[in-house]
């Protein structure tokens, strides 16, 4: 670790970091590289045959489809979308759709791929699978989007079904989404069938909880990460990278079991106050203002600083690529639960196990939202309907078997968590291959 002995090496360190990690992420990190690589080790641990490894780490089906749209000028604008259904070894495809200028063939595969690690690690009985479309929704009117949304929806409408493919909302989608997405394919096949996707509205079968699902589960991973450490929740100084739906619920459920959140940050910048910050208060102030900088009481700081802030708990909850190398050799805490999907690189995460920092994988820590999605499905299929704390109380009991199943593992490896959280999924997935095995 370098560590920091005046106001004059503080700043150079930090310009240092902060420079080699806008060079990091000008770097195109390929997703489905880093997604193989994962597979590769624990293949290594598992030591798979040649021709199974090779089955795993090929999707099952990738689609690309044209999606022309009547643009509110009346033009015709193509739109380019893709749906990876990875692997259906363990029950049908499920994953999220994404709208993004950034969207990639392969980022929809390696996304595809973790979601079958993730439902096998909480043992819901899904394969993986993932869907999105280049545009960006920001520059695009409530009729356009609907309509492209529509368009979507049909033209994929012949691989996805309660028992195919059950899509989700991801990046800039919500339940408005994933209703018109119901209404076509419920037109198209003459019945409502609201099994079809989840993360629905609760007018047309959504699940309670739902909303708090990613940063519940988050929490959940949190207590039992401290559980294990001898860690004290009460008064654990807590850092919040990204104050968005994942960020703010985590925030607020981690406050709950005693922690004391220090330092939060979104998209605008980056707030800290040693002595503490109330996550309700400061979510008010987001919502009024447009960011958390200038709460009341707070210090602006960078994005390198929040990161290296001396904590207990480092919850990432924004973009990728967050903790490079050089940040990893400068965190200060005993727990990273990784709210967003890859913010740890591959060199970051051997550095921090080094450092015996217990990094709480993404497929483990953010998988709530799936555990959610689930139980949605299953409410749709019965028509019935549970309450918020039976939905709850639910999927805790997933998400900490497979926290303690995923720890077991890593200790029996003497790995880190991430991969003992990959023998796991993987081992699954192969009980199921083992039990159906391949026809014709």
């Amino acid at each position: 670790m370098v560590l920091i002995t005046s106001p004059h090496n503080f700043s150079t360190n930090l310009n240092r970091i902060s420079r080699h990690s806008r060079w990091y992420n000008l770097v195109k990190i390929d997703p489905w590289q880093n997604a193989l690589k994962q597979l590769d080790d624990a293949a290594k641990i598992l030591k798979l045959d040649p021709g199974v490894h090779e089955m795993l780490a090929t999707p099952k089906k990738v689609l690309t489809v044209a999606i022309p749209v009547k643009m509110d000028n009346g033009k015709i604008k193509v739109f380019t979308g893709y749906r990876s259904q990875h692997n259906d070894f363990r029950g049908p495809h499920k994953g999220g759709i994404r709208y993004h200028p950034g969207v990639t063939l392969e980022e929809v595969k390696a996304l595809s791929m973790w979601m079958t690690w993730k439902c096998a690690i909480v043992d819901v009985p899904f394969g993986g699978g993932k869907g999105g479309i280049i545009c960006d929704p920001k520059r695009m009117s409530a009729g356009e989007k609907e309509r492209m949304t529509r368009r979507y929806a049909y033209v994929i409408s012949e691989i996805i079904g309660p028992g195919k493919d059950i899509p989700a909302p991801d990046v800039y989608t919500t339940g408005k989404e994933m209703a018109q997405i119901m209404d076509v394919y419920s037109v198209m096949h003459g019945q409502g069938e609201p099994a079809v996707i989840t993360g629905k509205p609760l007018s047309v079968g959504g699940s309670l909880a739902r909303n708090v699902a990613t940063g519940l589960g988050v929490a959940y991973c949190v207590r039992e990460g401290a559980k294990k450490l001898k860690l004290k929740l009460k008064g654990a100084r807590v850092v919040i990278q990204g104050f968005g739906n994942a960020g703010t619920f985590a925030a607020e459920y981690i406050e709950k079991m005693g922690g004391k959140v220090i330092a939060v940050s979104d998209s605008k910048g980056s707030i800290i106050n040693p002595k503490g910050l109330d996550s309700k208060k400061v979510l008010d102030y987001k919502n009024k203002h447009g960011s958390v900088v200038g709460y009341p009481g707070s210090k602006k700081i960078t994005t390198a600083q929040l990161l290296i802030t001396p904590c207990d708990i480092l919850v990432p909850a924004a973009l990728e690529n967050q903790i490079t190398p050089e940040i990893a050799k400068n965190i200060k805490c005993k727990i990273i639960a990784e709210a967003a999907n890859g913010p740890t690189t591959p060199e970051a995460d051997a550095i921090l196990f080094k450092k015996k920092i217990m990094v709480i994988p993404d497929i483990l820590a953010n998988s709530g939202g799936v555990c959610i999605s689930y139980l949605e499905w299953v409410q749709n299929l019965q028509r019935y309907y549970w309450t918020f704390d039976e939905v709850a109380k639910t999927m805790e009991k997933h998400i900490v078997r497979g926290f303690n199943d995923t720890y077991n593992l890593a200790q029996k490896h003497k790995v880190d968590m991430r991969k003992g959280s990959m023998v796991l999924a993987v081992g699954r997935v192969l009980e199921s291959f083992e039990a159906r095995g391949l026809w014709p």
